[in-house]
């Protein structure tokens, strides 16, 4: 794996899971993670309620737009963590691959995102543990 891991969080819309998973590990990591995000039918913006679920942690993902799952995505990626998205994320040898099982929050209110979201945070961080000989102070 490189000096600075890549990461790359793919559920089908790339409006929600896929979007707050790549927020908390950009603020978690500090720097030290390349994050992308895609979906394989990406949605024209992001989960309004999942930017409000985020900024409620002190996360701002309002910048963020869905992003189209390319080859070259999953080629520059040394982890590849799905969210649901099925069989369209292209398979390369030498790759760690995830499948993260988390309700969708398409379509939900902010109370049922919540948990979502906390589940998300808790994956990351432990995500981080693994990739990081040395944790980053987090806020």
């Amino acid at each position: 794996m490189a000096d600075t891991p890549t990461v790359l969080f793919v559920c089908v819309h790339n409006a929600g899971r896929s979007q707050m998973a790549a927020g908390y590990l950009r603020e978690l990591g500090a720097g030290r993670v390349d994050v992308l995000s895609a979906g394989s039918a990406p949605k024209d913006q992001i989960n309004p309620v999942a930017v409000a679920a985020m900024a409620e942690e002190g996360i701002d993902i309002t910048d963020q737009v869905p992003k189209i799952l390319t080859v070259d995505a999953v080629r520059e990626s040394d982890v590849v963590i799905t969210m649901g998205c099925g069989d369209a994320c292209p398979i390369f040898p030498g790759k760690r691959y995830e499948d993260w099982v988390l309700d969708d929050p398409a379509g939900q209110d902010i109370a049922t995102v919540r948990p979502i979201r906390d589940e998300i945070r808790a994956r990351v961080e432990a995500l981080l543990d693994e990739l990081l000989p040395e944790p980053a102070a987090r806020p």
